[in-house]
């Protein structure tokens, strides 16, 4: 359903200052809705990403792409950039009756930030955008809850850790299992499940990890990487993760934890088509899992995989990654280290950065990316502007708030 032609003539005329604006009016809109709803901070976003401003950049990012394409002549669909939103909101459990939530807090700001600009008119067809993306979202994500078999926002369940295992210095691998034995609910290729912890000040916070596979229907595997404290280019400081750090220092065998179905539009598509799967760091965990299903169907796709790391030593999974590929008949692995030390001989091994143009990419294929999104931001510009791959072509995965839609 498009924009009545009043509305979307004024979303037109604004959306320059509703646009440049947007940035400041995401922090106040925050700050309102927590005061209100202290919960929703304690309970539901990440805390981090709150102090960081991620979180902030997302929506914006997120609210000013929708709007544009909302009113644009031509070019893509506006639902288009909603999958992955809604996919996270399943995760966490959304429901419908929390969007009006959203919509009080957000027009509260942007009267605060925006003042007497904020005629009647103007209110009249933003609060129409709002609610246009708000019933869209609603909409997919009922269908997501039908479709895993849930009521709308009952995806969490109890589950136990079975194995646990250091994978690199700082990063772990957990498999968990469902306390009986009985299957858990199927995932696709390269989909992810949310955690629920309890912290030592009363916190219930949430994160999602990707699913990296497992042996047997009544186990997910998943592997975290610790996030240490560290600064800002500017020099503000940032805390160390909190449910990273909570993982690694209290989670053993035998340990529950709430988690909830698999969710995530990263997923792979069966073809008989090549693919490219290029990863940097903890972004190899969705990579693991599409290459695990590969090797469990028995595919012989043609498959290049690429992935850069910091050292042969922080390289979580290195053997795995390297068993996987070699199971597939028609699969080659290509790795890059930033810091090879002795190793730098091995042919097979190269020092420095990814890139592509030392690798033949195989001709109409599917890219699947994962890593920071620096890597993520460069790899794709290569792709497109030098391999000329198709956007539709290249399908990733934003580790936390997807700021891709914001400012670079």
């Amino acid at each position: 359903m498009l924009l009545s032609t009043r509305s979307t003539q004024v979303v037109k005329a604004t959306l320059p200052v509703i646009g440049a604006a947007i940035g400041d009016i995401t922090p106040v809109f925050y700050q309102r809705m927590f005061a209100a709803h202290p919960e929703l901070e304690r309970d539901l976003f990440n805390r981090g990403n709150q102090a960081q401003g991620d979180q902030q950049r997302a929506l914006a990012g997120a609210i000013a792409a929708y709007a544009t394409l909302l009113v644009a002549e031509d070019g893509r669909d506006p639902l288009e950039i909603l999958a992955r939103i809604a996919h996270k909101h399943a995760s966490l459990g959304i429901t419908e009756d929390q969007y009006p939530i959203v919509h009080e807090h957000l027009f509260a700001a942007i009267v605060e930030v925006l003042g007497e600009a904020v005629t009647p008119e103007v209110a009249s067809a933003w609060d129409e955008v709002f609610w246009h993306m708000a019933e869209a979202l609603v909409t997919i994500e009922k269908r997501l809850y039908a479709e895993t078999g849930v009521a709308d926002g009952a995806v969490w369940r109890t589950l136990v850790l079975r194995r646990r295992r250091q994978e690199s210095p700082d990063t772990v691998s957990f498999v968990f299992g469902s306390p009986d034995g009985s299957a858990l609910p199927p995932s696709r290729p390269g989909q992810y499940v949310s955690l629920q912890v309890s912290l030592p000040d009363g916190a219930h916070q949430i994160r999602q990890y990707s699913l990296t596979g497992a042996s047997q229907p009544s186990e997910w595997g998943i592997s975290v990487k610790g996030v240490p404290a560290s600064h800002t280019e500017d020099g503000a400081p940032v805390g160390a993760g909190q449910v990273s750090t909570f993982l690694h220092d209290n989670v053993f065998e035998g340990d529950e934890i709430r988690a909830s179905a698999p969710f995530g539009d990263l997923v792979l598509e069966d073809s008989e088509g090549p693919l490219v799967l290029i990863s940097a760091g903890i972004g190899i965990t969705p990579i693991l899992g599409i290459l695990h299903y590969l090797v469990g169907v028995g595919s012989s796709r043609e498959v290049l995989v690429l992935h850069a790391d910091r050292s042969p030593a922080r390289h979580a999974h290195r053997q795995q990654l390297k068993e996987l590929v070699g199971a597939m008949p028609s699969a080659t692995l290509h790795r890059w280290y930033e810091d090879l030390g002795v190793r730098a001989t091995r042919e097979e091994l190269r020092e420095g950065l990814v890139d592509l143009g030392a690798v033949d990419l195989p001709l109409d294929a599917q890219v699947y990316l994962c890593g920071p999104l620096p890597f993520m931001r460069s790899v794709h510009g290569t792709l497109v502007e030098q391999q000329h791959v198709a956007e539709a072509d290249i399908h990733y995965e934003v580790f936390g708030p997807d700021t891709w839609l914001a400012p670079a």
